[in-house]
């Protein structure tokens, strides 16, 4: 009896996984965007900390209640300056190594239309003249 109550449990097991891979939605973000990311909250996050000590020392009156405020200032540029550099690191990123400008058919398609509109405007004065035209063209 014991046998196949464990027989039973075992195959549970291996039908029903842990852990099951999904496909990613989003790609993953590039190396260098990452790590300005990363830096950028943890630097959020301890300038929120700063902040609410400064506060919580602001109303119990301790005298460390004004160098935490200036320095919350301080690390509120600081986490400007993060969040600053994700966006220009992400930038840069996709200017050196990035997306690749691939126009859309539509797009193609129009240039090809101006293309022809422009070839046919060229060669249509080209054709009066040929065919006997006395050079000048008449409105009627």
């Amino acid at each position: 009896m014991e046998a196949a109550g464990s027989d039973v449990v075992s195959e549970m097991t291996e039908r029903r996984q842990l852990w099951v891979e999904e496909p990613a939605k989003r790609r993953r973000m590039p190396d260098p965007v990452r790590k300005a990311a990363v830096r950028a909250v943890l630097i959020s996050a301890i300038t929120l900390i700063q902040a609410m000590v400064a506060f919580l020392c602001t109303l119990a009156d301790s005298w460390l209640a004004f160098p935490m405020v200036l320095s919350s200032v301080a690390s509120t540029v600081v986490a400007t300056w993060g969040v600053l550099d994700v966006w220009v690191t992400r930038q840069m990123w996709n200017q050196r190594h990035g997306v690749v400008s691939v126009p859309a058919s539509t797009a193609r398609q129009l240039r090809k239309e101006r293309r022809r509109a422009r070839r046919s405007a060229r060669r249509a004065p080209e054709s009066i003249r040929r065919h006997g035209g006395a050079g000048q063209l008449t409105h009627t």
